[in-house]
């Protein structure tokens, strides 16, 4: 174990891997640059559903499918199933079905996050907002959206370190990233290597959780932080919290 830890540290320390086209700033800009991806596209899915559901309290059965699958499914499987897609689409290995997976996953979180949020808004608040003449748009944005901000962030915090760690698998379909040192480590017996890539991710992973965690502080009243609990919990459908 220790002269494996040395033959890791050499790994590390080895100017060779800190440029070139194998470098580890080049391959955590891919990482990066594809979890920020996946990321953005499933937010400019699930934001607007989930207002328009948590709002309006029609399509709740959409929320419970997603929220369902998201925990069916693993991630292999929906990388899997996004190949065939993008290929049929003319799009390719590589990127585009990567994308696609790391954006079906990251639904599910903000997703449900989000109507969970909307929806355990106490009504006497928003009788009494529409009382004092708000519009519907003036509800969402001035009630509704503030009091569930704690569990949506919350969601974005789950999906967002989901999206780092399944990023890395995406290197079987020939993307760049960390995952691309773990890849190539096993196919080459290059034990050091994989390791270090293993690591570098969960290190990734960390820094996103940390990231996230002073947004969430930042931008949540004291007050509503309770509402999303200190490990940032995911809120299910039925109203009951689970993991983060």
């Amino acid at each position: 174990m220790i002269a494996f830890l040395g033959e890791l540290g050499a790994w590390f320390t080895d100017p060779a891997h800190w440029t070139g086209n194998d470098s580890i700033p080049l391959r955590l800009g891919e990482h990066i640059g594809l979890s920020v991806g996946g990321l953005g596209l499933a937010m400019l899915v699930a934001i607007p559903l989930g207002l328009f559901i948590g709002h309006t309290g029609r399509g709740t059965a959409v929320v419970v499918s997603a929220s369902t699958i998201g925990r069916a499914i693993p991630s292999v499987a929906i990388l899997g199933l996004a190949f065939p897609v993008t290929l049929t689409l003319g799009w390719g290995l590589g990127v585009p079905p990567t994308l696609l997976a790391l954006m079906i996953l990251a639904i599910p979180p903000i997703l449900t996050n989000l109507y969970v949020g909307l929806r355990e808004v106490d009504p006497e608040l928003r009788d009494a907002a529409t009382g004092s003449g708000m519009s519907g748009r003036q509800l969402l944005r001035r009630v509704e959206w503030p009091l569930a901000l704690p569990l949506v962030l919350a969601g974005m915090r789950t999906a967002a370190v989901t999206v780092v760690a399944t990023a890395t698998i995406g290197a079987i379909l020939s993307t760049g990233g960390l995952g691309r040192y773990i890849i190539d480590g096993i196919a080459q017996q290059d034990y050091p290597k994989m390791v270090a890539g293993a690591v570098l991710v969960m290190l990734l992973a960390f820094a996103v959780e940390g990231l996230f965690a002073i947004i969430q502080r930042r931008a949540v009243s004291p007050g509503l932080q309770r509402q999303a609990g200190p490990g940032g919990v995911l809120a299910t459908p039925e109203g009951r919290a689970g993991g983060g």
